[in-house]
This record gives structure tokens, C-alpha cells and sequence, in this order.
């Protein structure tokens, strides 16, 4: 007979892999269809024009056509296609059903169209807003916390493909005590988080890695090396964290969503000419192109960080439905590389892992999260006490710090 804490952490263990399931088809679905927009728009539409895909006139006229149709979208749409991500955490507010529509819209065309933010957000707010909103009818003992907690979980196991930064991150937040054990909250959670996985796993695997040169024996001046280039991370990244309040306050004057996204999509343009083709979209498949081109240079790597942390901070202060850790992964590979082109005998390994840490740590204040991306990204089990180490003074750098968020502004 299975003891009752065992038959309390079943009772959740079927919603759990229904939850984590349907979060990442969810996830796949709305993928798939801006993978294909993204083909219309930037390979069909430029070959039967006769116009290359670095072409100025191209990236500027999608991007400033993307942010007029996704602010079409947030002024006409039910609930304005949610709440703006640069106001919200990754986990953020409760938003009805009614606003779903509006918002996977917003979230599929600047995708498709170019924009420098991640699926990540919008996804985990469909999913915890779709979870409730069937999971209380269906089993309406269990509570609205219990299901957020799960399709928050099935996401991030979705979005990542494996269940440990879900473990993870849950593991500092569902706390437990003398009457529950820590494992007992996070079975469930966990469970959800393997489905998604899973389920993500069978349609197509999330290939973070990069071929980076393997790293040998961990060194005292290895640690020192990642502390500093941390903190040239953390350093970027709090200038962005002062930016985007700032500009996001300066773009929500003009009140009026299409002139907005619109004008925040010819900034990203320009950006994105000057950047290039690379710079441009969430940043997962352009830093494997940027780390196996070998023509660029120290100058070239560090253009990139400029151009894609200024992308990031403008897409999320114009109002793109968009998340903040992709792009910031791409600017922490970027800063990595140009580190180790400057000074080449800090190994590129020790470089991108530690800068992706520092900027990560400042886009989510998430040590857990900051440590499997950077773990991930540079996939080599030698650097795991070189990156706990280098936590700690990062840690210490951002405490007390402001948090990269903007404050709301009245529709």
C-alpha cells in the first residue's frame, strides 16, 4: 500500500502530464507558424523581388511593418493582447482567456518578423492562463496556485527541453517544511516539466550548445578570469537595465500602439542594418551562426552585443510581446567571444559560459537559471565549480541592484 504523501503527490501526477504536454504543443504550434511567416517574409518575398537579405530597405520596411501590425493587433484585440512583458516577470499576472488570441498573434508576427525578443513570456502566459482556466473547471480543488505552478513548469521544461532548469528554479521557490518535504512540491511540478520535455523532444530538440573548444583543468586565474568577465556582463547589462525604464516611459507618450510599435520597429531596423541579418530575430540559431563564422573579428563580436542588447531593450520598451532571455544569451555569447578574441588566453569556454552567467543574472535575478543557461550554452562539466564560484561575486555585484523591469503605464 502506497503511503498517503505518495497517494497526494499522484493525485497530480496525471493534470501534471496533461499540463506539460499541452504546453509544449502550444509552444511547437505557435513555432512552426512563425518559422514559416518568417520564411515568407525574409527568403520567398526577397527572392521573388530580386532583393538580398542584408538589403537596408528590406529590414527596415519588415520591421517597421511588424511593429505597425502588432500594435494594429494590442489596439483592436480583446484584452490588447495581454500585459506588456517589460512590466511583468517570467511568471507574471493572471490574464483571462478572452486576451489569448490577440496575444499569440502579437507574439507569432515578432517572431516571424525579425524582433529581438524571445517566445518565452507570451508562452508561459498563454499556458498558465489556458491551465487555469480549464484545470479549475475540470478539478476545481485544485487551486489557481497549483495549476500556474504546473504550466509554468511544462513551459520551461518545453522551452529548454529537459526538466532540470524547471527543478531548478522551482526548488527556491516551493519551499518545504517539517509537514512537506521539499520533493513532495516539487514531484508534481517536475512531472510537468518531463512531459513538455518529452513531448518538445519528439517534433524537434532545442540546440543550445555551441562549439566551443573543450576546457581542461579549472585554475585559480580561471576564476578570476570569469569573475571579471561576469562583471563586464553585469556591467552591459545594468546599462540596460537603466535604459529600458527610461525609454519605455519616452515610447509609451505617444499613446497610440500602432505609432509605437511602429516606431519601434524602424529603430530595430536600423539597428538591424547595422547589425546585420544576425543580430536580428530571438538569437538561438543566429549565435550559432555567429560562433562558426569565422570571419569576425574582436570589433565584430562586440558590434553584435551593442547592437543586440540595444535591439533588446528597444523591442521591449516599444511594446513587442516578447521575452528578454534569448536575445540576452545571444549578447552574452557575443561579449564571451569578443573576450576571448581580445585576449585569447582565457579560454573561449570560460569567457561565453561566465558572460552569458553575469548578463542572464541581470536579466532574470535568477541564479538557478543563470547557471543552466550558461551550463547549456558551453555544455562541459569541468566548468560547473568554475560557474559556482563565479555566482558568487556576480551575486553580490547585483544585490540590491534594480531589476530590469518598467513600470506599467495606463492603457
Amino acid at each position: 500500500m502506497l503511503h498517503p504523501r505518495a497517494r497526494t503527490m499522484l493525485l497530480l501526477s496525471l493534470p501534471a502530464v496533461a499540463v506539460g504536454i499541452a504546453s509544449s504543443l502550444i509552444l511547437i504550434a505557435v513555432m512552426k507558424i512563425a518559422s514559416v511567416l518568417q520564411n515568407l517574409l525574409w527568403q520567398r518575398l526577397p527572392d521573388s523581388l530580386g532583393i538580398p537579405l542584408d538589403s537596408p530597405l528590406l529590414i527596415i520596411g519588415i520591421l517597421t511593418l511588424t511593429g505597425g501590425a502588432v500594435g494594429l493587433v494590442i489596439s483592436f484585440s480583446q484584452g490588447h493582447a495581454g500585459p506588456d512583458p517589460a512590466c511583468e516577470p517570467l511568471i507574471g499576472t493572471l490574464v483571462p482567456p478572452s486576451a489569448l488570441p490577440g496575444l499569440i498573434v502579437a507574439l507569432i508576427l515578432g517572431l516571424a518578423g525579425g524582433v529581438s525578443l524571445g517566445p518565452e513570456h507570451p508562452i508561459m502566459t498563454v499556458n498558465i492562463a489556458l491551465a487555469v482556466a480549464i484545470g479549475v473547471r475540470l478539478m476545481p480543488r485544485v487551486n489557481t496556485m497549483e495549476w500556474t505552478i504546473l504550466a509554468s513548469a511544462g513551459t520551461i521544461g518545453a522551452l529548454f527541453g529537459t526538466p532540470v532548469a524547471a527543478a531548478l528554479i522551482f526548488s527556491q521557490t516551493l519551499n518545504g517544511n517539517n509537514e512537506v518535504p521539499l520533493w513532495d512540491r516539487l514531484f508534481a511540478p517536475l512531472m510537468a516539466a518531463a512531459a513538455g520535455a518529452l513531448t518538445t523532444g519528439l517534433f524537434f530538440h532545442p540546440h543550445f550548445s555551441l562549439p566551443i573548444a573543450h576546457y581542461g583543468q579549472m585554475q585559480i586565474t580561471d576564476i578570476l578570469s570569469g569573475a571579471i568577465v561576469a562583471a563586464i556582463a553585469i556591467a552591459a547589462g545594468m546599462i540596460a537595465v537603466w535604459c529600458l525604464p527610461r525609454l519605455h516611459t519616452m515610447m509609451h507618450r505617444l499613446k497610440n500602439p500602432v505609432l509605437m510599435l511602429g516606431l519601434g520597429g524602424f529603430l530595430l531596423g536600423i539597428l538591424g542594418v547595422i547589425g546585420g541579418p544576425v543580430s536580428l530575430f530571438k538569437g538561438l540559431d543566429e549565435m550559432q551562426q555567429m560562433t562558426m563564422n569565422q570571419a569576425f573579428s574582436t570589433s565584430d563580436f562586440f558590434l553584435l552585443a551593442v547592437i543586440k542588447l540595444a535591439a533588446l531593450v528597444v523591442a521591449a520598451a516599444s511594446g513587442f510581446r516578447g521575452g528578454r532571455i534569448f536575445p540576452a544569451v545571444f549578447v552574452g555569447v557575443a561579449l564571451g567571444l569578443m573576450l576571448h578574441a581580445h585576449v585569447p588566453t582565457v579560454p573561449a569556454a570560460i569567457t561565453v559560459s561566465c558572460a552569458i552567467l553575469g548578463i542572464v543574472l541581470v536579466v532574470t535575478r535568477d541564479g538557478w537559471l543563470s547557471l543552466f543557461m550558461a551550463a547549456v550554452v558551453v555544455p562541459d562539466t569541468t566548468l560547473l565549480p568554475l560557474l559556482c564560484i563565479v555566482m558568487l561575486p556576480a551575486w553580490l555585484l547585483l544585490a540590491g541592484k534594480p531589476m530590469m523591469i518598467a513600470s506599467r503605464t495606463k492603457q
